[in-house]
């Protein structure tokens, strides 16, 4: 599933277009809000995610991974 961009959030600031390493987005120009235009590249590392200055970019993890997926959480005693 491919990353959403909030475009009432995003400042076109193109942080998430230089650091996607699959290419994952198109922006062409600052102040532009990006395009996703290869959503079947996007291998959910989340790193637009996380350089997303507002919080405008969200990342839906597909079931399938999801069940593989167990976030480890230490239980302090």
């Amino acid at each position: 599933m491919p990353p959403i961009i909030d475009s009432s959030e995003c400042t076109a600031c193109g942080r998430c277009v230089e650091i996607c390493a699959e290419d994952v987005f198109y922006g062409s120009k600052k102040g532009e809000i990006p395009i996703v235009t290869y959503p079947r590249e996007c291998v959910h590392c989340s790193c637009c995610v996380y350089e997303c200055p507002v919080g405008a970019i969200r990342v839906r993890i597909p079931l399938p991974a999801m069940t593989v997926y167990k976030p480890t959480q230490e239980k302090s005693q």
